[in-house]
């Protein structure tokens, strides 16, 4: 049940209301910031609220019990709001939002509506959208391990063990063609094995994308192609370095990194496939597709 004071029920019992929602986001690294849809920034508990952002959100869906409710909020991608390159950072997810309606003559007149996480972002190239999912969404997530085939460690942590600082793992390079953000030219990455880039990680040392990383989708010595365009313009000269990738199979743990010890998948487990199989002379029945 919401508290809402004797002044703002008097103000939404007029019928004439000023009303706005506004709402507070709490990064994971404790970090504040304010966004509203009204059209002047507003503020209250030690909060700026900024207008101009192009803040809207829709209508929460409430739900009894432990149901996980949702709403979304949508806005610009500018300096004064939210910028590209923190989304694409992951500085907002999993981030802490409360929304609250407030009467914007008054703001001392105001109720907390939700308290809610970021779920899903979608970016475009000047907005993006953001999910908006109750705390209660915290019951829907998987802990534990996850039986499946390939591995479910991340190359380079404790639980993979493999050094990602050994040569023929890690380098460091230029660009030398921006293109379009997405499929780079690049220089300095002689000798590094083509077939690690996929799935590797590149982190941006200079330039407008300074600290933020990607994923390779693949490439060689002289092209890189990103999974997504960099958040910011990428400039001849921008220098990043990067870390080998892993398609998370045996085979690869074994030849690529010696590291089939620390294997954490299980590729001997049987498939869906294992209802069909039927007794066969001369074939090895090792859980793998009957039809590949």
């Amino acid at each position: 049940m919401r508290d809402v004071s004797p002044a703002l029920q008097a103000h939404l019992d007029a019928g004439a209301t000023t009303l706005a929602k506004c709402w507070r986001v709490t990064l994971a690294g404790g970090a504040v910031r304010g966004f509203t849809e009204h059209d002047r920034d507003l503020s209250f508990g030690a909060t700026l609220f900024r207008a101009a952002t192009g803040f809207a959100g829709s209508a929460i869906a409430a739900q009894l019990g432990l149901a996980v409710g949702d709403s979304e909020i949508a806005g610009v991608l500018s300096d004064e709001g939210i910028d590209a390159g923190e989304l694409e950072a992951g500085l907002y997810d999993g981030a802490r939002v409360e929304t609250f309606l407030v009467n914007w003559s008054d703001a001392a007149q105001r109720v907390l509506l939700s308290v809610a996480e970021i779920g899903e972002v979608r970016r475009g190239a000047h907005a993006f959208e953001a999910e908006l999912k109750s705390v209660a969404a915290r019951l829907n997530v998987a802990v534990g391990r996850t039986f499946q085939p390939v591995c479910d460690a991340v190359l380079g942590d404790a639980r993979c063990g493999v050094d990602l600082g050994a040569p023929g793992r890690h380098g460091a390079g230029v660009v030398s063609a921006p293109g379009d953000g997405r499929v780079l030219g690049v220089a300095g990455l002689d000798g590094f094995p083509a077939e690690r880039l996929a799935g590797g990680v590149l982190t941006w040392t200079s330039g407008a994308n300074a600290g933020l990383t990607a994923e390779l989708r693949g490439g060689d010595a002289g092209t890189l192609e990103l999974w997504r365009a960099a958040a910011r313009a990428v400039e001849a000269g921008d220098a990043f370095t990067l870390t080998a990738g892993c398609d998370k199979r045996l085979a690869t743990c074994r030849a690529a990194f010696g590291n089939g010890a620390n294997f954490r998948g299980f590729p001997f487990m049987p498939g869906n496939d294992w209802i069909a199989a039927s007794p066969a002379s001369g074939e090895r029945h090792d859980g793998a597709s009957l039809f590949s």
